[in-house]
C-alpha cells in the first residue's frame, strides 16, 4: 500500500515546518514558497493542503508581509495519522467498496449498477494491513520523524509468527 501524493506531501511539509521550528528560530513563521522550494513540491498544491491542515487545527496561519505558517501544537503532540486524516487521505489497503472492483461485485437492481457481493478471499488480509498502518501512524509523531526516532518502530513479529519463518 502506498499513500497518495496528498498524504505524503502533507507529511513532508509538516515535517519541514516542525524541523524549522525545532532547529531555526522557533517563533518565526514559514512561508509556503520556502517549504515548497526545500521539499521540491508544488506551492499551489501545498496551499490546498495547508487549508485543510489549518481547518483541522494542525497549523496556524498569519497573513500579510512576513506571514506564513507554524504548528498549532507541539510537534510531539501531532501524530502522523492526524496529518493524513486532515487531508482526507484514507488509510486502507483494500479496494473493497461499491464500485471499487475489490470484492466480488454482484449485479445491482438497475442495469449498470453494482453492489458489493461477498468478501473476496483476501479482504481480511488487506483490511488488517490497513489497520496496522493506521495504528503505526497514530504512534509516530512529527517530533519522532524530526528527531530520527522512526526506524525500528514497526511491531516485532509474534513468537508464533517467528517460529513459522
Amino acid at each position: 500500500m502506498q499513500l497518495s501524493t496528498k498524504g505524503r506531501y502533507a507529511v513532508m511539509a509538516m515535517v519541514d515546518l516542525a524541523t524549522r521550528e525545532t532547529t531555526d528560530r522557533p517563533n518565526d513563521l514559514s512561508c509556503l514558497a520556502d517549504i515548497a522550494d526545500r521539499q521540491q513540491l508544488s506551492q499551489s498544491y501545498l496551499e490546498q493542503l495547508f487549508g485543510k491542515l489549518r481547518r483541522a487545527g494542525l497549523v496556524r496561519a498569519a497573513r500579510g508581509p512576513g506571514g506564513g505558517y507554524r504548528l498549532a501544537r507541539a510537534s510531539s503532540e501531532i501524530a502522523i495519522a492526524d496529518i493524513v486524516a486532515a487531508v482526507d487521505e484514507p488509510i486502507k489497503a483494500t479496494r473493497c467498496e461499491i464500485g471499487g472492483g475489490g470484492c466480488m461485485i454482484a449485479p445491482g437492481p438497475h442495469p449498470g449498477m453494482a453492489v458489493c457481493g461477498e468478501k473476496c478471499q483476501t479482504h481480511d488480509l488487506w483490511a488488517e494491513l490497513g489497520h496496522q498502518i493506521a495504528l503505526f501512524l497514530r504512534r509516530v509523531t512529527l517530533a519522532d520523524v524530526v528527531l530520527g526516532r522512526v526506524a525500528g518502530r514497526a511491531a516485532c513479529p509474534t513468537p508464533k509468527a517467528a517460529q513459522n519463518d
